[in-house]
């Protein structure tokens, strides 16, 4: 099962960074990101959301390629199997797309909107759904971000270890 971790930064970019550090890591297998998501509060207020999932995309790409490949059998009875596969790879890519873009999958986007309304003005926020990592090699790695526990899914002991492991480094660094 993986955990939900939403860290908070100073600095509208910062939450950008720390996620290209994990993605970094992630190659390194030291974490695994099931999902991930970027909410930014500018000065003025406004609040811009920036998922890691384009499911609109991945629709879009499986949607066509089935769609290509079911017109092409259907155009071999018509015995014209190139337009089928065109016809049917642009029909497949928009229901995919259409599919996509409705699809919810990992973080739930009605509390990632409700905890970015929260998020103070020229700061910013990192959503997590971390399936596995080695927090004593993560951790050092994003500490110089000055990473701020907003909420968890973990347990109050965990995220008690969490929040301690965040200030220990942060002493440290000062």
């Amino acid at each position: 099962m993986s955990d939900l971790v939403v860290l908070g930064f100073d600095g509208t970019g910062t939450a950008d960074e720390v996620l290209t550090k994990l993605r970094s890591l992630q190659v390194q297998h030291l974490v695994d990101l099931e999902d991930a998501c970027v909410v930014v509060r500018d000065d003025t207020g406004k609040t811009q959301i920036k998922q890691s999932v384009n499911l609109t995309a991945i629709g879009a790409s499986s949607g066509a390629s089935t769609g290509a490949l079911l017109g092409a059998l259907a155009g071999l009875l018509l015995l014209n199997p190139l337009a089928g596969m065109a016809i049917g790879g642009l029909a497949g890519a928009g229901m995919g797309a259409l599919s996509g873009s409705l699809a919810d999958f990992g973080i739930n986007d009605s509390f990632i909107k409700e905890m970015g309304e929260k998020v103070p003005n020229n700061t910013s926020a990192l959503f997590l759904l971390v399936k596995n990592s080695t927090p004593d090699k993560v951790l050092p790695e994003i500490e110089p971000f000055n990473p701020r526990v907003v909420q968890t899914s973990l347990s109050n002991e965990q995220e008690e270890k969490l929040r301690a492991a965040i200030e220990k480094a942060q002493s440290e660094q000062a």
